[in-house]
């Protein structure tokens, strides 16, 4: 592009910003005011300074690039008196060669009062709170993960198989034996009457998983790792309990996305965070589900449409999508079910999981939009459809060749 080319003029006064950690560069452009450009500081006081030059300047709209967080401060100051949009970095690159902090927001100025901007989608302050206390949490379950993992080594480290016996160490009976482990208790018949009954039905092999050598360091480790388990999982349990709080006004929306399957409590409080609860942010739900990089991207050369592979879209939504489309897939008599499985024979288990996850957005958005649960279509819905267009089409084809046939019904 050359950004001495003009434009028609959509937007009678436009502010174009380039924001970096420190400073912030703006620009206004618009009718009746001679262009001018300012430089501010970061901090809060410069950015109010900054607001109150545009308000004494009437102007309306505001531009600026999605720059890591530093966008976020300058957001939280100007969006109650503008309309804001923030756009992809990507998509309004300037021409090499002239990239300048004030060139920048001259060509954001300039791309925002002609209306060739496209808004990135932003949600509303409660949303936007909600969207914080679902990725910390996020955060902190990767890191129990984490320690689980670390305790899980230190046990092999040790010469203990107890996850070759119990599948969950850190449930109730594990638990128990570990509790005893530490307190140098290594009598098997008290180790054992500590344990479930169905694990006591393994009593042999849970014997040589207990012939370990649990040193003092090994000791150390395991109460050092427990302890830091026990922390984060309290922090997740403050979390869960204001997210709770956060989400009574959307108490509707986030039952209605429950009746999906596959989506629990915690994922329906992720879903509505990322995507909002006003799906007119969204014109089709298509938009939804290119934005959230639920679909692949358009691959086509010499008229010929070529494998593409996903978009980037939300870092955060696709992984709980992909999730949620795995709990799908072992609902009984279920659709989603059923789509899975039709799908991960002749496209794999990874291309399965996103059509499902695909799927589950697709109905989110319609359940957000009209407030309406979510309606099954049957674990015999895809048999059924192809079914009838196989029939459709075999008719099509007798008809091409002359032969009229009336069908008086099908077998289900």
């Amino acid at each position: 592009m050359n950004p001495q080319v003009s434009f028609d003029q959509v937007v009678e006064r436009g502010c174009g910003m380039d924001i970096h950690r420190d400073t912030i560069v703006a620009t206004v452009l618009g009718a009746g005011i001679q262009k001018e450009t300012r430089t501010y500081s970061s901090y809060t006081n410069s950015l109010r300074e900054c607001r109150d030059w545009l308000k004494s300047l009437s102007v309306t709209h505001i531009a600026m690039e999605s720059t890591g967080i530093y966008w976020k401060p300058v957001f939280n100051i100007l969006e109650d008196g503008f309309d804001i949009l923030l756009v992809n970095a990507y998509h309004v690159k300037n021409v090499p060669g002239h990239k300048t902090d004030k060139k920048d927001s001259v060509w954001l100025a300039k791309l925002l009062i002609s209306g060739l901007l496209k808004a990135s989608f932003i949600p509303p302050r409660e949303i936007r709170e909600l969207r914080d206390l679902s990725r910390y949490r996020r955060k902190l379950t990767q890191q129990a993960t984490g320690e689980r993992n670390r305790f899980e080594k230190i046990l092999q480290d040790a010469n203990f198989k107890i996850s070759n016996v119990i599948s969950d160490v850190f449930g109730l009976s594990g638990t128990k034996l570990i509790d005893a482990l530490l307190r140098g208790n290594d009598n098997f018949d008290e180790l054992l009457e500590l344990c479930h009954g169905r694990i006591r039905n393994k009593k042999d092999e849970l014997k040589q998983a207990l012939e370990g050598n649990l040193t003092a360091h090994h000791k150390f480790m395991l109460r050092a790792i427990r302890k830091s388990l026990d922390s984060i999982l309290n922090k997740v349990r403050s979390l869960d309990k204001q997210t709770e709080q956060l989400s009574k006004p959307y108490a509707l929306e986030l039952q209605l996305l429950q009746t999906i399957p596959g989506i629990n409590k915690i994922a329906s409080a992720c879903l509505l965070s990322e995507i909002g609860n006003d799906m007119s942010k969204f014109p089709t739900e298509l938009h939804l589900a290119s934005w959230a990089g639920m679909c692949p991207g358009n691959n086509q050369s010499a008229g010929k449409n070529k494998d593409a592979r996903v978009t980037q879209g939300n870092q955060y939504l696709k992984p709980v999508l992909v999730e949620c489309a795995w709990s799908a897939s072992h609902v009984k008599d279920c659709y989603l079910r059923n789509k899975y499985e039709s799908l991960i024979g002749r496209r794999g288990k990874k291309r399965a999981l996103i059509a499902v996850g695909h799927k589950i957005l697709i109905a989110a958005y319609h359940i957000l939009k009209d407030k309406i649960a979510y309606k099954d279509l049957g674990y015999g819905y895809l048999d059924t459809r192809r079914k009838k267009n196989q029939v459709q089409s075999y008719l099509d084809k007798l008809k091409n060749l002359g032969v009229d046939v009336q069908i008086n019904g099908m077998q289900q």
